[in-house]
């Protein structure tokens, strides 16, 4: 994710997978998934009347509505997956379940998150009376408002409260950033980015589950998962309003620059990558070809370094978290970003993609980092530290 107007670029988020749950038995949970495989064909087919037709006529006005939103978006494909029912009453149920959708082109995989529904029988046929959001899973755009689509070369960006103008010039930003990122990533992945731009930053941190608060200044922020592999679900990077528009137009660069790089590299970041490395890669792409100078891009850890007080070692992910010291923050991304800049000038661009790739192929995130030192850039977590050190004082000093 970004920063505001500072240099340094903040990370992602990143959610660690969970255990799946066990599919619910019975006659009822058959009835029922049936029903919303036959809502979900009807949303994908667009036809209104079968897309209502699961549903209780109470809940029609605000079905409508959404149905016509969705229609703004290129879904190529809309999922439910029950995990767990509960009876509640005789003719009652409350399903829990995984909405997975896809945009067509996009994404190779379905972006999911968790719903909650009420069902009730009558006359032989179950009904969805109510349907919400799990505790702490997201909004979805479609639920703030009016959704607008514009369509890039290589990006999809779809925003509420937004003029059609800012949603072009945030697609040409992210049609730049896709084959910056390409020629640094020589990975298997969508060559794609869906860019999500909400009216506010409030509408923000109720996308990603989470306060307003924790946001501000924060330009934008791409979702994902770690260890998912290539069935992760699909990402998706969220602007911040309020922050991106205070940015210059190099600014805005980077932070799509940096945003798309961890869209790319998501099947190779697992929960054995510290943050320093994928905070830090991505800002390796995103200055990698521009002109600044690591003084300009590393202004924070340039003055701790000018002070005397030379970090002892690489950033610990607890560094990158959100709502602490907003100048300590800044330093450990800056930290991140010299370590792969390091890498890159001493060993080589292929080398740093091979040692990323390396250790978030490690099992655990104990011994990751030691083992592909050793293996990919034959040194030791000592002797890096040491060198990492060394160089911030020659780029920084």
């Amino acid at each position: 994710m970004a920063r505001g107007a500072a240099a340094g670029l903040l990370a992602a988020v990143l959610a660690l997978a969970g255990c799946a749950a066990p599919e619910p038995a019975g006659p009822a949970a058959g009835e029922i998934q049936g029903l919303l495989d036959r809502h979900a064909r009807a949303l994908l087919d667009r036809d209104e009347a079968g897309y209502l037709a699961a549903l209780d006529p109470a809940l029609a006005p605000a079905a409508r509505t959404e149905f016509d939103r969705l229609a703004k978006i290129p879904l190529g494909g809309w999922t439910y997956r029950i995990t767990d029912l509960d009876r509640t009453g005789e003719g009652r149920a409350t399903a829990r379940a995984e909405l997975g959708y896809r945009i067509e082109g996009y994404d190779s995989g379905p972006a999911t998150t968790e719903r909650v529904l009420d069902l009730a029988e009558r006359d032989g046929r179950w009904y969805v009376t109510r349907d919400r959001a799990a505790d702490g899973a997201p909004q979805q755009l479609w639920q703030q408002g009016e959704v607008t689509a514009v369509t890039g070369r290589r990006s999809l960006v779809l925003g509420v409260g937004q003029g059609r103008e800012r949603l072009r010039e945030i697609a040409a930003a992210a049609d730049r950033a896709v084959p910056a990122v390409g020629d640094a990533w020589r990975g298997n992945w969508a060559g794609r980015v869906v860019v999500l731009v909400p009216a506010s930053i409030e509408a923000m941190g109720r996308l990603l589950g989470g306060p307003a608060a924790s946001y501000r200044g924060i330009a934008a922020v791409t979702t994902g998962r770690t260890g998912g592999g290539p069935t992760a679900p699909a990402d998706r990077v969220i602007v911040n309003p309020d922050a991106y528009a205070v940015l210059g137009a190099f600014g805005r660069q980077m932070v799509l620059t940096h945003e798309t790089t961890h869209v790319a590299t998501r099947v190779h970041t697992t929960a054995a990558t510290p943050v320093w490395l994928s905070e830090g890669f991505a800002d390796w792409v995103a200055y990698r070809g521009t002109d600044r100078t690591a003084a300009q891009a590393a202004p924070e850890l340039r003055r701790a370094v000018r002070a005397g007080e030379l970090p002892a070692e690489l950033p610990a992910d607890g560094a990158f978290a959100f709502g602490g010291d907003a100048e300590a923050m800044a330093r450990a991304y800056e930290g991140g970003w010299l370590a792969c800049e390091l890498i890159a000038d001493r060993w080589g661009e292929e080398e740093l993609t091979a040692f990323y790739r390396a250790v978030g192929a490690h099992p655990t995130r104990e011994g990751a980092v030691e083992k592909a030192l050793r293996e990919v850039l034959d040194t030791t977590p000592e002797d890096f530290t040491a060198d990492w050190r060394a160089y911030l004082t020659e780029r920084l000093g």
